[in-house]
């Protein structure tokens, strides 16, 4: 096992964007998201593969996308099976959580 990107990478398109990690080799873990207006993002898919497995990157995505959301101001609707998994892991959350 390799050791665990350390910089979460973001592109923003305005439409839509993405979180992701770099592994040495080339793979690339993501979650990626559409904005909805100025205020909410939507959580569509997170993407680990297995040069990643067991280091945590999709929870490091997934946190990172809360954080900035958190600072933005914004809402999340996690329609991303893992991502939703998460929300209901981490109550902490719920202050971003679009219901």
């Amino acid at each position: 096992m390799t050791e665990a990107p350390t910089t979460i990478e973001h592109e923003d398109n305005g439409s839509k964007g993405r979180y992701f990690l770099r592994a040495p080799g080339g793979a690339i873990a993501e979650t990626t998201y559409t904005n909805v207006g100025q205020h909410q993002i939507i959580i569509d898919h997170t993407e680990v593969p297995d040069a990643f497995r067991g280091q945590g990157a999709g929870l490091r995505l997934v946190t990172r996308a809360v954080e900035d959301a958190r600072a933005a101001g914004k809402k999340i609707i996690p329609l991303c099976p893992f991502a939703n998994a998460q929300f209901k892991k981490h109550p902490e959350w719920a202050d971003v959580l679009k219901r």
